[in-house]
């Protein structure tokens, strides 16, 4: 495969209902997609950076820069034979995983569609539908989160995750649990403690939660290991695990029971499927997080999902739980059963809604093969 052409676009979505983090609340999302073109295809990729340095160093200007200056043009012109070739095309650019993501991803759909494959299929994914879970972000009370809940376990969500902080955590768990005794339940925390809270976490346990997602520092292994020694709670690492040897040093040092695994945080579907099958041999349990993607990156997520060790319900929840009206068709759906049918067509199965796309793009780019001694060629909207 050779692509001579990239378009960047970023588009703006309101957000059907805010969502709330330790980091803040969300009313819009900005997203970032790339499209390739070359020889007769064309793949799609999202860059799922933030507004803001707060979940991740990136953001959707870091990103915008990197595509554009580097990434880009390792890319663009070169004879690639498969998606899980450019790790090694991007190496020499530090960091920028979510990025080249973006990049990497849009590669491996284009190339399900030469091979007329699925893309679940060429990630070598079994399964035929997803279990789906639900992240329900802090509400403004607790009686307004009590009637999400019922609402999510209405529409047949299979888990249902919370958002914590500090002064939002355990008399919401008290009053979730008193109404939902047997339901799954989690928690996230986004690195909102320390460990100095370690014997107020303690009083997690009594809820008999499925996990608690990153309670501590983003780049840390080693008070993770500390805490988990004092919980009887499963430790979920998200943040933290930014390749295969993070996993495997969190392992090594029991930080974690269980990895969430969100493919642009880690760089992409190969050292997805790397963090998978570590984990797989070592008997953990990994899930598939959100990060409020559009239909692009969601579907992504949906095929991501499909890998075997892929055991618990996934944040791959549906289009309409975000948006009033998605990018793709026909928009992800989560059946009543809280599963999701794994689409057969070629690519990610799911059609970019071209018309769509244009009429919310804020700002466009496009690029080509750079020429001897020149950078991208570059044409903006």
């Amino acid at each position: 495969m050779k692509f001579d052409s990239l378009i960047l676009r970023e588009l703006r979505m309101p957000l059907v209902h805010f969502f709330e983090t330790s980091f803040g609340r969300t009313t819009e999302r900005r997203i970032l997609l790339v499209t390739l073109h070359g020889e007769g295809l064309t793949g799609w990729g999202e860059c799922v950076a933030g507004e803001d340095p707060f979940y991740s160093p990136e953001t959707i200007e870091t990103a915008w820069y990197a595509i554009t200056q580097h990434l880009a043009p390792m890319l663009l012109g070169k004879e690639i034979a498969a998606g899980k070739d450019c790790p090694g095309l991007f190496a020499r650019v530090r960091g920028h995983r979510m990025a080249k993501a973006a990049l990497e991803n849009a590669v491996w759909e284009a190339e399900s569609r030469a091979q007329g494959l699925p893309l679940w299929k060429l990630l070598g994914g079994t399964r035929r539908e997803i279990a789906c879970g639900v992240s329900i972000g802090i509400q403004d009370t607790v009686e307004q989160l009590l009637e999400k809940v019922a609402t999510e376990l209405a529409a047949g969500y299979r888990r249902i995750k919370v958002k914590c902080k500090p002064g939002w955590d355990v008399e919401v768990f008290e009053r979730i649990r008193a109404k939902w005794p047997e339901i799954t339940l989690s928690c996230d925390a986004n690195s909102a403690y320390t460990l100095e809270d370690a014997a107020h976490l303690k009083k997690f346990d009594a809820f008999r939660l499925l996990m608690i997602e990153q309670p501590l520092w983003s780049d840390d292994f080693y008070f993770h290991a500390r805490l988990q020694k004092q919980l009887s709670t499963p430790i979920c690492l998200d943040e933290a695990i930014r390749n295969a040897r993070d996993a495997e040093a969190a392992l090594d040092l029991g930080a974690c029971r269980i990895v969430n695994i969100k493919v642009g945080r880690v760089g992409g579907f190969s050292e997805a499927i790397r963090v998978h099958d570590l984990c797989r041999a070592r008997g953990v349990p990994v899930w598939c997080g959100g990060m409020l993607e559009s239909g692009v990156g969601r579907a992504h997520n949906v095929a991501l999902s499909t890998l075997e060790g892929f055991s618990l319900p996934g944040d791959v929840s549906a289009s309409k739980r975000y948006w009033k009206e998605d990018i793709i068709e026909p928009e992800v759906e989560v059946r009543p059963d809280g599963m999701i049918t794994v689409p057969d067509g070629p690519g990610a199965g799911y059609r970019a809604r071209e018309d769509l796309v244009e009429r919310l793009t804020m700002r466009q780019q496009t690029l080509r093969p750079r020429t001897s001694g020149q950078g991208p060629v570059i044409g903006s909207l």
